[in-house]
């Protein structure tokens, strides 16, 4: 340990030198008679602890004690729900990435919780505005958002138990906090766009009713929202710009920001267990609300900017160094995850949130990008190996977004062992076959069996894939049967952000229409997609809404649309009610089926001595597909003959298992055609229990070799009794 002796930079309201203190934990650790603060800032020479009271009135504190590059101290009388931040000062020299500037409140990298709000002024930058080589002397504490001293030992968690839902069970609803309960009449209005709404008893019960095992939050960490944006006088609602990665993002609480929305979030999380749902928190890792290299200074770049984010360095011999920022994010940084403090500070936080917030897994935004060996794409880099070692973090669910900005990041079939991943082959082909663009079943089969070309070949089971036919980045199931191409001009951006090849269908007139028969195939359609996604083997993943006909008005990427645009619709009046019910029916089938959500590979073969075949590709002629049908480019109607008796998976205990077995006709053609049940001695009579062709409902029973005609573009789903 060394003492740094103290400077001369002190101002009005500077304390006196704190206690000394220790090294550990990172951020602020409150106890009655002091709370200790410490924080990695290894090229500063000088740093302070700045408390305000409820006026705004700074008191700083400088730390004289640093350890191995962590300043720390312990300071008395601070209380729990205090305000605080960092100052650091050091070099000045930008081109080489250091970037500390006294006048710059910084955040704790490691705040519990954080109160305010960042707002666009000048004085956020950590360089004149005007003169960009100059550090600027503005003060950026009236614009920034603050830590808060959380001290929350007693929360009862009561008999909280972790549902551990096995992989091959879990159904994800991807939804936003907010969203979800901005507009649910049900839901009291003082906590709706909350936590403590997101609990609340007219959200669970829908939700279970439903089907669904697990939610999927968009990023709940600490976020703010872009200077271009805030200029604009827009915000960032989707929240894909992180600055606090242990805090849960106040604007989504109904106590307030002092530190009740720490209690808040553990309730939520505690409701949803009770209930028997996890949750997956969407993370953001892979860059910081920081930005580019003009961006503000709002923490880890006033702190530790070149050990924290990813450079390039592409000079050629006799060049001189420039500071370039390495971005394959799109969002101004990467962080380097290679860094051995950005290494503990991510594992800090997925433990913490594990641990103290006992949350379920983590859905890893771009994850390509924190799986990088230096620049080279490397599944046995740091971070992969650190959290697949982790006692903690081995255990909850991982899910890889397997690609980032870069061309060489799309790793789609490539994370080790321990991840599932986000399958956009599967999304891409889907809607393709729906849209009568496939150019045949071959690769729809496989997709529907569960991918094995991209999971099977290192050992992984089909559940290694998240299957989804929509996002939130992207059209809406409704806009998805509705438009031919994006309408984002709402956004600000001129029609330039969001993708171009969205393989969607408006069915000739182009967003909402009165025509019936228009509505009637776009629900159809709709629903085709939704129990083609939930009877697919793979895990499912569902966008919140898009089973009661939630529209976007055809934007396809509202990040910035905190309003109606981007909310759930509660109300009965437009809901596709139909699309719900079979939505609802196709996942209670794959709940009370073991055959339908296998977590073993399906092999073409019978499971037993002159059994069936687990699984049988049939033709619409009633028998089983050959290598020319396989060929044939124009086929878009198949049967996927999945045999339950007896599974090839084994029970808990080793015994063999029995389920129905269930034939599920597809008919992407526009025009209906006939089909023909197989008629082998395997076949026995079957009921139609999921249909969305009118002129065959549930229950409608039908036997072997008998045909069948199948209206345009509809789905038939029949188990044998």
């Amino acid at each position: 340990m060394s003492r740094v002796t103290p400077g001369t930079w002190r101002r009005p309201g500077e304390s006196a030198p704190v206690w000394p203190g220790r090294t550990w934990p990172l951020g602020a650790s409150y106890s009655p008679e002091a709370t200790n603060f410490a924080v990695r800032a290894p090229e500063a020479t000088r740093l302070w602890v700045c408390l305000f009271d409820d006026e705004g009135h700074e008191t700083r504190h400088a730390l004289t004690e640093v350890s191995l590059g962590i300043w720390h101290g312990e300071i008395p009388d601070v209380a729990v729900g205090d305000r605080y931040g960092f100052r650091a000062d050091g070099p000045w020299a930008p081109e080489l990435g250091l970037r500390f500037n006294p006048d710059k409140l910084l955040l704790d990298p490691y705040a519990r919780a954080v109160s305010g709000e960042l707002r666009e002024d000048p004085a956020i930058y950590g360089y004149d505005v005007s003169t960009p080589q100059r550090r600027s002397t503005l003060d950026s504490a009236p614009y920034v958002p603050r830590g808060v001293v959380v001290h929350d030992p007693g929360f009862d968690w009561g008999d909280d138990r972790r549902p551990y839902t096995r992989w091959r069970d879990t159904v994800i609803y991807e939804l936003h906090v907010k969203g979800m309960t901005a507009l649910h009449d049900r839901v009291p209005a003082s906590l709706r766009g909350t936590y403590a709404g997101l609990a609340t008893p007219p959200v669970l019960d829908y939700l279970r009713d439903l089907g669904v095992t697990a939610v999927e939050l968009l990023p709940v960490q600490q976020f703010v929202s872009e200077p271009r944006l805030l200029r604009r006088g827009m915000s960032n609602y989707w929240g894909y710009n992180t600055l606090g990665f242990f805090a849960p993002h106040a604007a989504y609480s109904a106590a307030g920001d002092r530190g009740g929305q720490v209690r808040e979030f553990k309730e939520m999380v505690r409701a949803f267990h009770a209930a028997g749902l996890e949750v997956i928190l969407d993370v953001v890792y892979n860059h910081t609300a920081e930005g580019e290299a003009g961006g503000p200074t709002l923490s880890f770049r006033g702190l530790d900017d070149r050990g924290f984010y990813h450079r390039v360095d592409d000079r050629l011999p006799g060049d001189p160094y420039v500071d370039t920022y390495w971005d394959i994010t799109g969002c101004g940084n990467t962080v380097n995850s290679s860094d051995p403090f950005a290494l503990r500070l991510v594992l800090d936080s997925l433990r913490y949130w594990a641990s103290q917030m006992r949350v379920d897994g983590f859905r890893f935004d771009l994850a390509s990008a924190l799986a990088r060996g230096g620049q080279e794409v490397d599944m046995a880099a740091p971070l992969m190996l650190a959290i697949g070692q982790d006692p903690t973090l081995r255990h909850v669910k991982l899910v890889a977004e397997p690609w980032d900005a870069s061309a060489e990041g799309y790793r789609v079939g490539e994370f080790p062992s321990g991840w599932v991943e986000w399958n956009d082959q599967y999304r891409d082909t889907v809607r393709d076959f729906w849209r009568g663009r496939s150019s045949g079943i071959r690769t729809v089969a496989t997709r529907l069996a569960g991918s094995s070309d991209l999971y099977a070949d290192d050992g992984r089971s089909p559940y290694a894939s998240v299957n989804f036919v929509t996002a939130h980045d992207g059209f809406t199931l409704r806009d998805l049967v509705s438009y031919d191409v994006k309408h984002n001009a709402a956004n600000g951006d001129g029609g330039r952000d969001g993708s171009d090849d969205n393989r969607s269908q408006s069915f000739g007139t182009e967003g909402e229409s009165d025509d019936p028969e228009v509505t009637a195939l776009r629900r159809r359609t709709a629903a085709n997609l939704l129990v083609t996604l939930c009877l697919s083997n793979g895990v499912p993943m569902l966008t919140a809404g898009d089973e009661r006909g939630r529209t976007q008005r055809g934007n396809n990427n509202p990040y910035v649309q905190d309003n109606d645009v981007s909310w759930v619709d509660w109300r009965s009046d437009d809901a596709w009610l139909d699309v719900y019910e079979i939505t609802k029916a196709a996942l209670r089938l794959r709940r009370e089926h073991p055959a339908l959500r296998q977590r073993h590979w399906f092999e073409g073969r019978p499971t037993i001595v002159d059994g069936r075949k687990d699984l049988a590709w049939v033709h619409p002629e009633g028998r089983e597909m050959t290598g020319d049908d396989w060929a044939d480019n124009e086929l878009a109607v198949v049967g996927m003959l999945v045999t339950g008796d007896p599974l090839r998976s084994p029970g808990p205990r080793g015994e063999q298992q029995w389920d129905s077995s269930f034939l599920i006709w597809l008919n992407a053609e526009a025009d209906a055609v006939k089909v023909t049940m197989p008629s082998d001695t395997w076949v026995r009579e079957g009921e139609v229990v999921v249909s969305t062709c009118p002129d065959h409902p549930v229950g409608t029973t039908v036997s072997p070799g008998e045909s069948m005609t199948l209206d345009g573009r509809t789905v038939v789903v029949v188990r044998e009794v």
